[in-house]
């Protein structure tokens, strides 16, 4: 059993980045009863216990920090969109992945007494949608818009498909996410010495080491049917076969379906996983073993080395980042769509915004895997990554005009977006044409 800690104090840099930090728990405590924080690790204060909303709140306004990185990827000068503004946090959602209505509307209150300008909200109540007059942030923000602040939030991460948008109230800014031209790209070396290109975050103790590669299909458990085994599905694969191995898995379902294959194969005490998927550049996290993720073509070429060798081996490169070879940007596949399935005459998501692959601040409390230490950086995807970048445009714009209307304010971006490259939307780029030096 974890031993929490008990000390529960901010230290606050002498600039006052943050000027205000509350919690709102009582909402919580009435529906679901007295948390208990001695077997999670959580903060009976303000204090992120999750690493989401230092991440977002860091993207929004987070300060200038030279050579920031995530494990040396995506390394550079880290900023917000309005690095000299001022934050306010209001903490609504706790590890249990719990947010009460009550607790939301308090926050919601709290900032409106506040007397904030932005409001930036990462988080929304998956479809269907309840009407407005029983949509918790839609109430909120509606009284938050009449007291001339600006709320900005989150489209939604059920993508690719029609009417998935949330937080579609026509007073809200709805954000939706797009791509950015850098990547994260390894090669990937077979025992025949043919060569490939992936996308990866790992850069840990296998990289650079030979391993045997096996199909996920003939290292199945005996009660897996074939397609389960293919994608690595929880409990798909006979952990006495891919003891030591790669598992070369096949996407059939599920958007962050390779995540689950990467604790499928961890679990079985596999080494590594060659993810084969649908064209993204959603870049999967993955910390204790390599994950790299390929597209089909490739995987498929995978396959045919591994099923007709007698020993098949693999190589992974070390990550590197890569910038200006992808074309962005583009809407994210995972990005929720409209129209909206409340109110389809109303155009939503209003605008795009970076949503992947993103670099900002991480809480080092939060570890990100068992063999990982702390990080003060990490790079995440969503909507929840690019409503703030929009946030921290509505804090420049106020700044400038601090007598527009949060209906002005939106009407100057979603006006003034560039549309240049609309045709390019649903352009992928087959990873197997790059001609990237790795």
């Amino acid at each position: 059993m974890r031993r929490r800690r008990k000390v529960q104090r901010f230290q606050l840099q002498q600039d006052r980045k943050i000027i205000g930090a509350k919690w709102f728990v009582k909402g919580y405590q009435a529906e679901y009863g007295k948390m208990n924080t001695t077997d999670i690790h959580e903060y009976m204060s303000a204090r992120d216990a999750v690493g989401h909303g230092t991440h977002t709140a860091s993207t929004a306004a987070g300060a200038l920090v030279p050579d920031a990185s995530f494990r040396g990827l995506a390394s550079g000068v880290a900023r917000g969109g309005a690095p000299r503004a001022r934050l306010a946090v209001y903490k609504v959602c706790w590890a249990t992945g719990d947010c009460t209505s009550a607790d939301i509307l308090a926050a919601f209150d709290a900032a409106i007494h506040d007397g904030v300008d932005v409001l930036s909200v990462s988080l929304g109540q998956a479809p269907p949608l309840p009407a407005y007059v029983d949509d918790v942030l839609a109430i909120g923000s509606f009284h938050a818009v009449v007291r001339g602040i600006t709320v900005v939030c989150s489209a939604g991460n059920s993508g690719p498909y029609s009417e998935t948008v949330i937080n579609s109230a026509p007073w809200v800014l709805t954000v939706a996410a797009g791509t950015i031209d850098r990547t994260f790209l390894a090669k990937i070396t077979l025992g025949n010495n043919s060569t490939y290109v992936g996308q990866t975050m790992y850069s840990g103790k296998h990289a650079a080491t030979s391993m045997h590669i096996v199909y996920a299909e003939d290292v199945s458990s005996d009660n897996a049917d074939d397609t389960d085994a293919r994608s690595c599905t929880a409990g798909s694969l006979n952990a006495t076969l891919v003891k030591g191995n790669v598992v070369l898995c096949f996407q059939t379902r599920g958007q962050r379906a390779s995540q689950v294959a990467v604790e499928t194969v961890k679990k079985a005490r596999g080494v590594g996983v060659i993810f084969a998927q649908f064209l993204t550049k959603d870049i999967a996290s993955a910390f204790d073993i390599p994950l790299i993720q390929v597209d089909y073509q490739v995987g498929t070429a995978i396959l045919a080395y591994t099923t007709s060798t007698r020993n098949p081996m693999v190589q992974f490169g070390s990550a590197k980042t890569i910038l200006g070879e992808l074309i962005g940007p583009e809407v994210a596949y995972f990005s929720s769509r409209g129209p909206s399935s409340l109110t389809p005459s109303i155009l939503k998501p209003d605008i795009t915004a970076p949503g992947v692959n993103i670099l900002a601040s991480w809480s080092p409390s939060v570890a990100l895997s068992s063999a990982m230490g702390s990080v003060n950086f990490k790079i995440d995807s969503g909507t929840s990554m690019s409503c703030p970048h929009i946030s921290g445009v509505a804090a420049l714009l106020k700044s400038m005009h601090p007598n527009w209307s949060p209906a002005a304010v939106k009407s100057a971006m979603v006006t003034t977006g560039n549309g240049h490259m609309l045709h390019l939307v649903t352009h992928t780029l087959p990873l197997t044409n790059r001609s990237t030096s790795l």
